[in-house]
Formats: C-alpha cells, sequence, structure tokens
C-alpha cells in the first residue's frame, strides 16, 4: 500500500492546520451569489502562497485531503448555498474512486449535498499524465461534482487540457479580463474563447474582475458568470456579502 494510500486508511488526511476564506461566485442577470470558491488560507490567516510553500511530494495528499474536508466543514457550518468550489491537486490523486471517499464522508458528515460540489484544477499546474486526469473527471462526473478548469489563459497548457477533455466550466484568467473594455486583442480572444465554449457546452466565469467596465465589457461579450473583488474580497471563515453599489454599477446600463 503506498504512503498516500495508507494515509486515506488510517483517516490520517483530515490533521493539517489550514483554513479556508470564501469568495462569491455572482451571476449578474439574475443579481444573485451562486456559490463561493474556498480559498485555502492558514489558520492565522497566512496567505494562500505561504500555506503552498511547504507543500511537496511528501505531504501533498495530506494537504488536498484536508482542505475538501476542511472546506466542506466551514460550508456546512456557514450555512452556504449554491456552488462550493474546491481547488484540488491532480497531482494528489492517486486512484480518483479511493481517493474520494474522504470528501465523501465530510459531505455526509456535515449534510453538505455533493451534487453542489465543483471541483478546479488549476491550469497553470503541471499536469504530470493527461490520461490520469482525465480518469479523474470521469469520476467525479460519475459522483455527481461539476469541474472546472481554473485560471484558463494563464498557462501553456489550455487549449492541450481542454482538447483531453472538456469540464463543465471555464474560468477566464484576470491575465484575459484585465482592462478588457480597452483592450481589443483580449476582447477578442475572449470572444472566440464563449464561441469555442458555447459549442462544446462548457459555462464560461471571469475571474478577477475588479472594475465595472470590465464587468460591462465582458457580458457585452456573452459572459454573465463573475468573480473578483468588484464583488466581494474573501472572507476569512465567513461568506462575504456583495455591496448593492457592486449590483447596481454592472447592471445599470443593461437595463437589468
Amino acid at each position: 500500500m503506498s504512503h498516500a494510500c495508507r494515509a486515506c486508511h488510517d483517516d490520517e488526511t483530515t490533521r493539517l492546520p489550514i483554513s479556508m476564506a470564501f469568495q462569491p461566485l455572482v451571476d449578474v442577470r439574475a443579481r444573485a451569489v451562486v456559490g463561493h470558491e474556498a480559498l485555502v488560507r492558514g489558520p492565522a490567516q497566512e496567505s494562500a502562497a505561504h500555506v503552498l510553500a511547504p507543500v511537496n511530494d511528501t505531504n501533498r495528499y495530506a494537504f488536498d485531503q484536508s482542505c475538501r474536508v476542511r472546506a466542506i466543514e466551514l460550508a456546512a457550518q456557514l450555512g452556504l448555498q449554491g456552488m462550493l468550489s474546491i481547488n484540488f491537486l491532480p497531482n494528489a490523486v492517486y486512484r480518483p474512486e479511493t481517493c474520494i471517499r474522504a470528501t465523501l464522508q465530510a459531505a455526509r458528515t456535515h449534510g453538505f449535498p455533493t451534487e453542489r460540489l465543483m471541483f478546479e484544477v488549476n491550469e497553470s499546474e503541471r499536469v504530470v499524465d493527461h490520461a490520469h486526469l482525465k480518469a479523474i473527471f470521469a469520476e467525479y462526473h460519475r459522483q455527481g461534482f461539476t469541474t472546472a478548469i481554473d485560471d484558463f489563459g494563464a498557462g501553456h497548457s489550455g487549449l492541450n487540457l481542454l482538447a483531453e477533455f472538456q469540464p463543465d466550466i471555464v474560468k477566464l484568467d484576470m491575465a484575459l479580463t484585465r482592462h478588457i473594455d480597452r483592450d481589443r486583442v483580449r476582447r477578442s480572444i475572449v470572444q472566440a474563447t464563449m464561441g469555442m465554449c458555447a459549442d462544446l457546452g462548457i459555462r464560461v466565469i471571469a475571474e478577477g474582475i475588479e472594475t465595472a467596465e470590465e464587468c460591462l465589457a465582458l457580458q457585452d461579450l456573452g459572459v454573465h458568470l463573475f468573480q473578483g473583488y468588484l464583488f466581494a474580497r474573501p472572507g476569512f471563515e465567513h461568506l462575504p456579502t456583495v455591496a448593492p453599489d457592486a449590483w447596481h454599477a454592472v447592471t445599470r446600463t443593461t437595463g437589468v
């Protein structure tokens, strides 16, 4: 039995000292929060970079499992409605059907519906085995989870990744959305991406949105799901609210 499988068997995967911040995912058409992304933090609000720095081949599995369990536990305690989005490390998943057990047990323990779980793989993370990641996504779909490619456009393998498997959601990285209201090249790239995703039946979320102008420009391109500081900054161990001014700023010129 491998170290990772032994850790799963012995239930040693939920003891790492981590916590979570939550950032809303919003639908501007409905003027509603449709979910939250869980973002890893240290127990004293240390940054994600600080928490991720010591992650290596020895503790990657335990870290990945701990993040899932802690996110579900906190989401249930906070009464999170809608989707709970959790980042996962594909290189930490050894056997998808086995490594998912702690996630399912946490959902059962805390009464969180598994159909409201979304798992994001970071597009910029180095994927060693595309076939393995495809198998992970297939198992997650079988379990009824939503799947997503995060930070699409930030790395070097986005289109290759998309050619191998098609997730439910693609999240456009801020590298593509920043200042898009005054950048013809970025608008053209996002417009093409929207057409491609529509053809493949993939929903699109634009992340890292900081200004109303960016949001309005993206709405003109067909985007209606957003995440970013314009709506709310991540809340450490709480669910931040979207300020009324934010809704007004992104809908006042659209007649919504």
